[in-house]
């Protein structure tokens, strides 16, 4: 199952992003853990080798709770990715982090069930720290990279993963609106926690494009809907890629890079 393919950063997204690489190749990438979403594309963006999968594949065949995030996490690991970034589509909780705004979380909340969620079965049990989910080095780097284009931009924020595919009720989407969460989302867990296990930065890019059902006076949003507001959005969220990619030093270490160490 070994590969000689490489890259130094990984993308995880929609399938109009492919045009993000230039002179893109795909590759399939076999895990222990199974396949992966589709294939992969390689190819470099600002000098540095970039690998991007869709996470849903191409044509959107895995729902959020049947993906299989261990192979699509530990196929960025055997091509020596080191840095992740992930953005997705999300619903908002609060009235003033408003559609088509973009949210650099920093918390997360896993309202999900059921899903494989680590590498670490035994037999030697580790116990490895998720106190502040997302990487303190591509952070920083993620809110430059979209405010030097002019995008409103949350420095930080919670997002709570449901399971899917449903949507909430307007009852659930209350309660989470009440404890002070700001984005609503289906794939951030175990995504996020199953890039620290690994020890690669993580940093996720929440694209707001609608209002959840909790919020007064809001109408159910469609499956239709969302897809569609993310779509009109892709060039902003590419260029956004873009910069972020140019930005990280791919030889800087980061606590990320030592996460396991303590957790055994």
């Amino acid at each position: 199952m070994e590969t000689t393919e490489r890259a130094d950063i990984g993308v995880f997204g929609g399938s109009g992003f492919y045009s993000l690489i230039e002179n893109a190749r795909e590759v399939w990438v076999e895990t222990p853990y199974g396949s992966p979403s589709d294939k992969i594309a390689l190819g470099e963006i600002a000098g540095k080798r970039v690998a991007f999968l869709p996470r849903h594949g191409k044509d959107h065949r895995f729902p959020p709770q049947s993906i299989n995030y261990r192979a699509n996490l530990y196929a960025m690991k055997m091509l020596g990715v080191r840095h992740i970034i992930a953005p997705n589509a999300c619903g908002s909780l609060k009235t003033e982090v408003k559609p088509g705004s973009m949210v650099v979380c920093d918390q997360v909340v896993d309202r999900t069930n059921g899903r494989q969620d680590t590498f670490f079965d035994g037999p030697v049990t580790t116990h490895v720290s998720f106190a502040d989910p997302y990487c303190p080095t591509l952070r920083p780097i993620a809110i430059d990279a979209l405010k030097s284009l002019g995008i409103d931009t949350h420095e930080r924020g919670t997002v709570v993963v449901i399971q899917g595919p449903r949507f909430s009720t307007r009852a659930e989407s209350k309660w989470f609106q009440s404890q002070g969460w700001e984005v609503i989302n289906m794939t951030q867990y175990p995504e996020s926690y199953l890039a620290r296990e690994l020890q690669i930065c993580f940093v996720n890019i929440s694209l707001i494009t609608d209002y959840d059902v909790g919020l007064e006076g809001m109408t159910p949003v469609s499956h239709h809907e969302v897809i569609e507001v993310f779509k009109s959005n892709n060039e902003r969220v590419k260029n956004a890629i873009g910069k972020i990619v140019a930005g990280i030093d791919i030889h800087a270490d980061c606590s990320c890079h030592h996460a396991l160490e303590g957790a055994r």
